[in-house]
């Protein structure tokens, strides 16, 4: 089962209402303040998750108006955040896949608390990304291997090539790697830009950021330790 939780983070509505409608999501999660995008866009949420400290009083009330949506209310003073509420009530529903949304951008804290959360999909061996409009990010444990495909800069040739050349507009794709624990061991990436074999990656270095695919496709893998890949682009 598919999840979609979107949060109270910095939100591109536009992006989001799409990445929402042609996901195949099987549920919809509003995580306290995130349910503030639901009410700007005129979509209802399956859930509603959270303490209501931060919502907008009048999407607060609207939603709770309406039918057929669950409302879990939490203690505003509780050890977790509203959003790794709302990813645990995921995982103990059946959920299989999970994306964040809405979990970016403001707070520096809660943009780290929130990628840390990606690593209660690792507990649980649920794949949990967290995306917004130009980043992707993936939590891999050793060992394991990761495809980062290269559809969307091919998409973007095609784009190029339909164009005047002084209406192009060039975004380039990044893909980086930043080890989340004290050391990743045996990176190997193929059909990248910069190539690394049997590496070990640490901390307190940028080695890792700002690499390119090369190829149709980009893969990783490594054997041990927990790394974060980052897909992005220039916004």
């Amino acid at each position: 089962m598919k999840y979609a939780i979107v949060a109270g983070g910095c939100i591109n509505d536009k992006f989001a209402l799409a990445e929402i409608k042609n996901g195949k999501y099987d549920i919809t999660l509003a995580a306290d303040s995130g349910m503030d995008f639901f009410y700007r866009v005129d979509l209802k949420p399956d859930i509603i998750i959270g303490d209501f400290d931060s919502v907008q009083s009048e999407s607060l009330e609207y939603f709770k108006k309406q039918k057929d949506i669950r409302f879990e209310i939490l203690n505003p003073i509780k050890d977790d955040t509203d959003t790794e509420h709302a990813i645990r009530y995921a995982l103990a529903h059946g959920a299989t896949e999970i994306v964040l949304l809405g979990a970016t951008g403001g707070r520096i804290d809660h943009l780290l608390a929130n990628i840390s959360l990606l690593g209660i999909g690792l507990e649980k061996n649920v794949p949990i990304k967290l995306v917004d409009e130009t980043n992707k990010v993936n939590m891999l444990q050793g060992p394991a291997s990761f495809v980062v495909s290269n559809k969307d800069h091919e998409e973007k040739e095609q784009e190029k090539k339909n164009k005047n050349s002084n209406q192009l507009i060039n975004k380039k794709h990044y893909v980086s790697l930043i080890p989340y624990t004290t050391k990743v061991t045996g990176v190997t990436l193929s059909g990248f830009k910069y190539l690394l074999k049997d590496f070990e990656m640490s901390g307190f270095n940028s080695l890792g950021v700002s690499n390119e695919i090369v190829e149709k496709e980009g893969r990783i893998s490594i054997k041990e330790g927990i790394l974060l890949v980052i897909e992005s682009q220039d916004a």
